[in-house]
């Protein structure tokens, strides 16, 4: 039997609604939130507001692409944590009354699990991973290695111990006054640039977990030096300052994945998470399956950020099982996996 699932995602500041036809993608539309470009970075109290305004047509918009029918649906998902809690209310709240208007399931689902699932979606050029898979998930709050056994079995046998990646690249990019959000411009930049041309400071950390504070501190100390001697030193090199930063962070990320890979002698490996849209990140993967024989997954661009159509696929999962939530289910901004 097909089921047809909406898919709710308000984590952070993208409005998003998927709606999947079991493991189809039928519609993905996201709003995106613009205002917080002219405070290089997200307001939560701006984005909860722009969510409430935004919801009700990106919903309606994905239902009218794919063509359903609110009475065609078979269920509600929604993203409940982690997240921004302001954000988060927003989509709980319109998945909690649009399920019970068409006394239909709610289904409250993991953001980091969803992520992960995206790769399970049906669609031509994507192939789903073999498990036991590791999936290296990486975005503005969140650095993890995840072993994933199942759909539903993960154990993270790393993390970071400060700050993700994704907050490292848009840290790096303020400090050299780009335009929020810095991540990909960065990458967008070091295309051009020579990544050998400077050298910042990687943690020593035993095991598979990741620190990205110290790397930020070193960034913003050189640059700080440097621009004393010559305020024009961030303009002038640019192209080879993004270069050497995304270089730097993702060799910290593929040191920790390669030793994991090495130790739990597992050749599947995924990235998901905003960052996994990062060129070198995907580039470094695609060298590691040549050189190495690694089986990899990378998602298309569309499902790396965040969106709707990965909480409709893992809805869907969710509902084959009759995983269900009641009408008392709240949104969490802090979640464990």
């Amino acid at each position: 039997m097909d089921e047809i699932i909406l898919g709710i995602e308000s984590s952070c500041d993208d409005t998003s609604a998927g709606i999947a036809l079991n493991r189809q993608i039928l519609a993905n539309v996201t709003a995106n939130q613009e205002i917080h470009q002219q405070f290089g970075g997200v307001v939560p109290e701006l984005a909860s507001r722009a969510h409430q305004q935004n919801i009700v047509p990106v919903v309606d918009t994905a239902l009218k692409k794919a063509k359903i029918k609110p009475e065609q649906l078979s269920a509600v998902a929604f993203t409940s944590g982690p997240g921004l809690l302001g954000s988060l209310l927003v989509g709980t709240s319109f998945a909690k009354s649009m399920a019970l208007a068409l006394d239909i399931p709610l289904i409250e689902v993991n953001h980091m699990q969803a992520h992960i699932l995206a790769h399970f979606i049906e669609k031509e050029g994507m192939q789903a991973p073999e498990f036991p898979f590791l999936c290296l998930t990486v975005s503005g709050g969140h650095t993890q290695i995840v072993l994933v056994k199942s759909h539903f079995d993960y154990e993270i046998i790393g993390q970071t111990l400060d700050d993700a990646a994704g907050e490292a690249f848009d840290k790096a990019a303020k400090i050299m006054s780009l335009p929020y959000p810095g991540g990909p411009l960065i990458d967008q930049y070091a295309n051009r640039g020579n990544p050998e041309r400077f050298e910042f400071a990687k943690p020593r950390l035993p095991g598979y977990d990741f620190s990205f504070s110290g790397l930020k501190t070193s960034i913003l100390y050189f640059l700080q030096d440097k621009v004393k001697g010559d305020p024009d030193f961030v303009q002038k090199n640019l192209y080879d300052l993004c270069a050497s930063i995304q270089t730097t962070i993702v060799e910290i990320l593929f040191d920790k994945v390669e030793k994991a890979v090495s130790d739990l002698n597992i050749q599947h490996i995924a990235i998901a998470g905003g960052v996994s849209a990062n060129s070198l990140l995907r580039s470094e993967l695609e060298k590691r399956k040549r050189e190495l024989g690694w089986n990899i997954y990378i998602p298309d661009f569309e499902y790396c950020t965040d969106n709707g159509a990965m909480i409709a696929l893992t809805g869907y999962y969710k509902l084959i099982h009759r995983d269900f939530s009641d009408m008392t289910v709240t949104a969490a901004a802090r979640m464990k996996l």
